[in-house]
């Protein structure tokens, strides 16, 4: 009996034994750079226990402004110190004299250095010029490096256009299977940044490393490695269309009146590209979907109110609905016989009525347009470059519907075609409300179209992809938006006469902004929600517009969302960002 039980036994330790085996070899020869569910590289997990180091650039890709001012990170020249010289001698004094600061700044810092760091002054980077980094490089120091080093940006610009990454190991493997990259590498979550990830996604980091025992000393002598991926065309920079300071100038006044909801659309009108966008509520950068943060309102359909008469306008003109001596009674409602004792303009010919915002006037020549033609809103919508999208899409090498916008959703304007045929219904629909959805940079698009003529473009956020060595990797083309035939030339210029008058009449909904140094022209909208506050009814106010109105060079869209309509900030953000504007304009002339 003693003898099957330690039969039983040496045979369960066997194979313990093999099963043991098993799994070194599973470890050490099998599974190295792919170990458990995680896909741990075990390679790299046993050199980092024994590895110090400094990295100096994470591999990804770059976003720069037009003018190649960067809007995500910078590389700053710093002197990057390894903890092993303070148990050696070494040149302190020769390096200070070159920085022109005293020896004891270093040596403060060094003493308290357990690993590898940049010299500091007053909690920031020391700048080092390009004299003192060749200098100190010429020196040959092991352990004392003059590299450009990556840093964040302090101020983060324009975040829910750019976007944000995260590292994401699951997210990682499904986008990018057949590539080895490290699972702690950050993917593109929201924005540009996954717009453009495939192209952003890093080669390998830059980094400074040397080897070190137990106690931290080093392993092989002094000698540090330089360590980077030898690739002269990556990482790429994506090449945005945006101008940092106006979005600068953007932020700040949203953020001086205070806007809680909504945000600001700034395009060129020549190129039909954004130069600023700002949504809010703003996001925070450590968590960006708390408080909705995350979404960019402004490629988000929303109310646009009476800000979509200007389609019907558009229709109407073309259409030969429209004559000079046709009069509109605004002093009633939609309906055209209940009175709007809340605005009672009379009776007003068709520019005056598009002056005012009439309700009743739109309503009715809405009305007549769908009956002759079920589809003619959608239709002028997309002449305009209102709808359904505004955003940059088409083929960029394997991807045949790439989008510049990620985030942008398609807008409504009817959700029940039986609607066309409900009198009420249409007239609702003309005046910008019932299930009409748009999103601001359409709005913009709109704005566009209309000061160029009638030439609807998509919006360009992103001009071109550069190589690290700035040649051209792609270039996005202008391009139409879409098959409809455009408004003509005439109708295009009765709609710059309206979208002027607005301002320029006594009684105009922009009048305000008469005094400003660039002439306007644009159109105004609230638009009911219909949500409450405090009792209080919600709206979206609008104004978009385009300037200087004789020569225009830019459109600009403000919205505030789900706000009070009589303590609204739109108008006021409007008027501050041409008056900034122009003088960023004549500031910039200056310095040509």
């Amino acid at each position: 009996m003693w003898k099957k039980r330690v039969m039983v036994v040496l045979a369960l330790i066997q194979i313990s034994i093999f099963l043991l085996i098993g799994r070194l070899v599973q470890i050490q020869l099998v599974s190295t750079e792919s170990f458990s569910v995680k896909k741990v590289n075990l390679i790299e997990e046993s050199v980092a226990q024994r590895t110090q180091e400094l990295m100096i650039d994470d591999g990804r890709g770059m976003f720069t402004d037009r003018n190649g001012k960067p809007l995500t990170k910078q590389y700053i020249p710093s002197l990057v110190l390894f903890p092993f010289l303070k148990t050696m001698e070494w040149p302190v004094e020769q390096v200070a004299n070159i920085l022109h600061i005293s020896p004891q700044v270093i040596i403060d810092q060094l003493q308290k250095a357990k690993e590898p760091f940049v010299l500091t002054m007053d909690s920031h980077p020391f700048v080092l010029s390009e004299k003192q980094m060749e200098k100190i490089n010429q020196l040959h120091i092991p352990g004392v490096f003059a590299v450009n080093k990556q840093y964040p940006l302090e101020k983060v610009y324009a975040p829910h256009l750019i976007g944000f990454t995260r590292a994401d190991s699951r997210l990682l493997r499904s986008r990018y299977p057949k590539r080895h990259l490290p699972p702690h590498t950050e993917v593109g979550i929201h924005g540009l940044q996954k717009a453009f990830d495939e192209f952003l996604i890093p080669e390998g980091e830059t980094k400074l490393l040397y080897h070190v025992d137990a106690e931290g000393g080093p392993l092989f002598g002094l000698d540090v490695k330089y360590s980077d991926p030898s690739n002269p065309f990556y990482p790429v920079s994506v090449k945005t269309t945006m101008d940092r300071d106006l979005q600068k100038i953007a932020e700040r006044a949203a953020d001086e009146h205070h806007l809680k909801k909504g945000g600001i659309v700034l395009l060129d009108i020549p190129t039909n590209s954004v130069l600023a966008m700002v949504s809010r509520p703003d996001m925070d950068p450590s968590n960006p979907y708390k408080n909705h943060g995350a979404e960019n309102q402004m490629v988000l359909p929303q109310i646009p109110g009476s800000v979509f008469k200007t389609v019907v306008a558009a229709a109407a003109l073309e259409k030969g609905m429209v004559s000079s001596t046709e009069m509109f009674d605004c002093g009633k409602k939609i309906d055209g016989v209940t009175p709007d004792r809340d605005h009672d303009y009379g009776t007003l010919g068709f520019e005056e009525s598009f002056a005012v915002s009439c309700n009743n006037a739109f309503a009715t020549l809405g009305k007549k347009l769908v009956e002759q033609e079920p589809d003619i809103l959608e239709t002028y919508a997309k002449k305009l470059g209102l709808y359904p999208l505004a955003g940059w899409r088409g083929d960029v090498y394997h991807e045949t519907d790439f989008k510049q916008f990620p985030e942008e959703r398609k807008g409504t304007i009817w959700h029940d075609e039986r609607d066309k045929h409900v009198p009420l219904a249409v007239a609702q629909t003309s005046i910008g409300q019932k299930d009409v959805r748009v999103s601001p940079l359409g709005v913009a698009n709109m704005m566009a179209t209309i000061a160029r003529n009638g030439e609807a473009r998509q919006v360009r956020a992103v001009d071109k992809i550069l190589y690290k060595n700035g040649t051209t990797l792609f270039t996005f083309p202008q391009q139409t938006f879409s098959d409809e035939p455009p408004i003509s030339s005439v109708t295009a210029n009765q709609l710059q006469r309206l979208l002027r008058k607005v301002v320029t009449d006594k009684q105009g909904t922009g009048r305000r902004f008469q005094s400003l140094p660039y002439a306007v022209a644009g159109k105004s909208g609230t638009a009911e929600t219909g949500k409450k506050l405090a009792n209080e009814e919600l709206v979206n106010k609008w104004f978009a517009g385009y300037f200087p109105a004789d020569a225009p060079k830019y459109a600009l869209v403000v919205v505030e969302l789900d706000c009070h309509s009589s303590r609204t900030v739109t108008n006021d953000i409007f008027f501050d960002l041409v008056q900034k504007i122009y003088e960023f304009d004549k500031q910039d002339k200056k310095s040509e």
